[in-house]
């Protein structure tokens, strides 16, 4: 499937990488993209799962004895591919830029112009990178990034991580839920928006002008409290040792979401909120988006990996 390509990638790994690309190869190579585009007055942050992980590399011992290593597409990779968070204004500049680097641009589909990304091949096929603009639109309740992504560097904030996470009905999964432990069990819930901490005010705000947002995310925040809550019953579901997991991780993690929850419940609801909660889920409250493996996984391993 080249032909998605405007340039041919040949996937070539290193011998004693043994078919896997290092975690530490996406966190330098994130990082390294982040400060080149710097250098050309083009903003991008890192988000998703790999965003997670650098914003906490002092728990990484946490990370893994959760298990979240290991779950790229490529069995035991840890990661598949690379998140990236622009602004629109920069969009053409980011395609000239990410051509000087050798990257390959994957030919636009109707579901990734609709999403509004790109899509760029690492020149060794090692990943794929993927750059969205303005809002995270592929998600059940979109993100809006708008004005968001000089509050932190080289990631987008962790508030936004953790709405990253929480905004998804359809496809949360083991993964999402132990992005969400990583993020509560190593920031503070505070009332601003400090780097080291999840701005609860912000995310209060936010929902409280849409009922359908605010319904997703305070029900996963529900189930991740009862998770830990019952985590010695349901750890296996999500491959967690629960005889790993310590008294003062649970109860930090159900104490914050807690006082986020709490938070959330104290604010202000618009009259929008308000009327939207009278019909519930009786009626469709959030956007269908399809899933990894019929959009986002649509061509990309296709084009560099081998057929087995």
């Amino acid at each position: 499937m080249s032909w998605m390509l405007d340039k041919e990638i040949r996937r070539e790994l290193p011998e004693d990488w043994k078919g896997m690309v290092p975690t530490k190869v996406f966190l330098q190579e994130a990082e390294t993209i982040v400060e080149e585009a710097e250098k050309k007055g083009i903003i991008l942050r890192i988000m998703g799962g790999l965003g997670v992980a650098m914003h906490c590399q002092e728990f990484r011992d946490f990370a893994m004895k959760l298990g979240r290593t290991g779950t790229g597409v490529v069995k035991g990779q840890e990661y598949s591919d690379i998140d990236f968070m622009s602004y629109r204004k920069h969009r053409n500049k980011i395609k000239d830029f990410f051509s000087d680097m050798e990257y390959a641009k994957r030919r636009a589909t109707l579901s990734s112009a609709a999403s509004e990304r790109q899509i760029y091949y690492h020149p060794k096929g090692w990943f794929y990178v993927d750059v969205f603009y303005d809002k995270l639109i592929v998600a059940n309740h979109p993100v809006d990034f708008r004005g968001r992504l000089e509050l932190d560097h080289p990631t987008i904030t962790v508030t936004d991580m953790l709405l990253e996470k929480i905004q998804m009905w359809e496809a949360f999964s083991a993964k999402d839920l132990k992005d969400c432990l990583v993020l509560l069990r190593t920031h503070k819930i505070e009332e601003k928006g400090e780097k080291e901490s999840i701005d609860a005010s912000y995310i209060a705000k936010l929902l409280s002008g849409d009922w359908g947002f605010w319904y997703t995310a305070t029900t996963n925040l529900k189930k991740i409290k009862r998770f830990i809550s019952e985590i010695d019953k349901l750890g296996a579901e999500a491959e967690i040792d629960s005889s790993l997991f310590e008294k003062e991780d649970r109860e930090e993690i159900i104490g914050k979401i807690e006082s986020l929850l709490e938070r959330i419940d104290r604010e202000s609801k618009s009259f929008k909120w308000k009327m939207r909660s009278k019909v519930g889920t009786t009626k469709r409250w959030y956007n269908p988006v399809e899933r990894e493996e019929t959009v986002g996984g649509f061509g990309i391993w296709e084009a560099i990996l081998p057929k087995e």
